[in-house]
């Protein structure tokens, strides 16, 4: 199966190396984001899971005004609504939220749309919704996701994108889940477009490091 990029997706930029915030509030979620933007990166996806909607909406549109100034982009994870308020870049659906046709019917042509996907199929089947980005995994158990899905290592990325790119698929997919600086080569090495983080930058006494380290070994691919 051949899928292309529609002409408007082309256009978008998808960053090699994806920030997903974490905190226990909404005040320590920014305080991590303004780290890792001071840091380097360019890419958040403000991920605030059982939290109320009036929490998620006042800390997303902070998030909007440190992404700005930083010139990086803001993702929102699972609400298009608050995509929609903040004027963020786009949104972040995992398998149980709403799908991402849904998405992108509501949010039109302009915004990122990125999809959680475990399998080939899952895969295969956000292409046909008009995603610009899949965010594939895990590659290893990880606490911060809830209804694990079944981990792939480097093997069962390796063989998945083979069968992915043999079909000139184009659409980035991006490695998530348990994600170490380690393991950066060989998932470029696997053909992913990036990876994912979370407790790598959040957790790091130097999140320049890692941002660099993604940096170098992406920037010709």
């Amino acid at each position: 199966m051949k899928i292309h990029l529609n002409d408007t997706s082309v256009k978008k930029q998808i960053s090699h190396l994806h920030y997903i915030s974490q905190g226990a509030d909404g005040k320590t979620h920014l305080e991590h984001i303004e780290r890792v933007l001071n840091a380097g990166c360019n890419w958040v996806q403000l991920r605030m899971k059982n939290t109320c909607y009036e929490e998620v909406l006042e800390t997303a549109y902070r998030a909007k005004e440190l992404c700005d100034q930083f010139d990086a982009k803001l993702i929102i994870n699972d609400d298009v609504r608050v995509v929609q308020e903040v004027q963020a870049a786009g949104v972040h659906l995992g398998q149980h939220d709403m799908s991402t046709a849904e998405a992108r019917t509501i949010l039109g042509d302009s915004k990122i749309i990125g999809g959680t996907a475990n399998t080939l199929e899952q895969c295969l089947a956000h292409l046909k919704n008009g995603v610009d980005y899949i965010g594939l995994g895990p590659l290893r158990f990880t606490s911060t996701k809830e209804k694990l899905s079944p981990i792939l290592g480097i093997t069962g990325y390796s063989q998945l994108l083979r069968q992915y790119l043999k079909s000139q698929n184009t659409v980035p997919v991006i490695a998530i889940g348990g994600i170490t600086s380690a393991d950066f080569e060989p998932l470029k090495n696997c053909g992913l477009h990036g990876t994912a983080v979370s407790g790598l930058l959040t957790q790091s006494h130097n999140p320049e490091e890692p941002i660099k380290q993604a940096s170098n070994l992406w920037q010709n691919f």
